[in-house]
């Protein structure tokens, strides 16, 4: 099973790397199968790779169920965490 998770873009680093965030959690990925994204951007996030654009609203849709996931599992804990580590 795969598992790619919306990021909105927070900084790019270079040609090839940003730093992502989600849930409060920021992540340094790598930007070469989607080198248009830019600051502000939502990206589809996969074992470190930006893999695909995704827009804004679609991504608000997907962050929203992962977290009527976890209301819906009590005692589950946090699908997303939205604590900074």
């Amino acid at each position: 099973m795969c598992l790619a998770l919306p990021a909105q873009v927070v900084e790019r680093r270079d040609a090839d790397e940003a730093i992502v965030q989600l849930g409060g959690v920021r992540k340094s990925v790598s930007l070469a199968l989607v080198p248009e994204a830019d600051v502000g951007d939502y990206v589809i996030v996969h074992v470190g790779h930006a893999i695909g654009l995704l827009d804004p609203e679609e991504a608000r849709r997907t962050l929203a169920l992962f977290a009527e996931l976890e209301a819906a599992v009590p005692g589950a804990g946090p699908l997303i965490s939205t604590e900074a580590p």
